[in-house]
């Protein structure tokens, strides 16, 4: 007489199954992470149209305001500092913004909308690793986008930054940040097709408020954008090319305590699967 067990005993079965695998030891996770920067590094090499707009329109816009600006003497304006060399580590900070947050955002929102995320999620690959995985290959885009930026900068003149210690762990810390915010914001978005409108709600007022796009002199509106994520990053990348050199810890701990947030929203909000329509 035959036998068969019960549906629910058998899918008891797989989860003992799958629960007693033995986890991959550490040579094991850094061997997955290494994967995985490896395709998030080429899925983006590989997609002409991103590598356009993430590399070729800051260079357009750098290489626009340097012809602007050229020879431009220092101004009170630009908080004592000549155009150029206030809009250099903008649109450095802004290209990190772009990468690191809205970019991010909106493929998560597309690869949870097209199933990849479910999918990815039914393999053996640790959570951590994934988005690991996705913080590096977005710092390293944006160490590209700056040093591109600042080389072009360089050619018009702008200084070479005072503090490069303080520019790096800016780069660091700023990058992780909006990945986290970018990553929370990717939770509350309920399909792609909303994703790059809820990208630029949110991205463009703070921008436009942080003085990306000109100085902004009025100290109310300094006082309220200084809590918020993007001008305490602009700050902190403006100081070492206005030569005040060091780290702005104040600015940096507003920028981390940001990232916690973003980080705390993407734990307790962050699906693998598409919403149900």
């Amino acid at each position: 007489m035959t036998s068969t067990l019960p549906p629910t005993t058998t899918a008891t079965a797989r989860r003992a199954e799958r629960a007693g695998r033995e986890r991959p030891d550490e040579r094991g996770s850094l061997a997955l992470l290494a994967h995985q920067i490896r395709y998030e590094q080429l899925s983006f090499w590989r997609n002409p149209q991103s590598m356009v707009f993430t590399f070729v329109l800051p260079i357009v816009i750098i290489s626009v305001f340097g012809a602007v600006f050229a020879g431009s003497e220092s101004q009170d304006f630009f908080f004592g500092l000549s155009g150029l060399q206030y809009y250099t580590p903008a649109i450095a900070a802004v290209s990190v913004l772009g990468a690191c947050y809205g970019q991010l955002a909106i493929v998560l929102a597309m690869r949870r909308q097209t199933g990849v995320l479910k999918r990815l999620h039914a393999t053996p690959l640790p959570a951590w690793v994934y988005f690991a995985g996705l913080l590096v290959h977005c710092v390293v885009v944006s160490v590209v986008d700056v040093a591109l930026v600042i080389g072009i900068g360089r050619l018009y003149g702008v200084p070479w930054p005072a503090d490069w210690a303080a520019l790096a762990l800016t780069l660091v810390l700023g990058a992780a940040s909006f990945c986290a915010l970018g990553v929370g914001v990717a939770s509350l978005i309920r399909n792609s097709e909303a994703a790059p409108a809820v990208v630029q709600f949110i991205q463009f007022p703070l921008v436009f408020i942080s003085g990306s796009y000109f100085p902004i002199h009025s100290d109310v509106m300094n006082n309220i954008a200084g809590l918020l994520p993007v001008k305490p990053f602009n700050d902190a990348m403006l100081a070492p090319f206005a030569h005040q050199g060091g780290f702005q810890w104040k600015e940096l701990a507003v920028l981390a305590a940001w990232g916690v947030v973003g980080a705390l929203i993407a734990v307790r909000s962050f699906r693998w699967d598409p919403r149900p329509e």
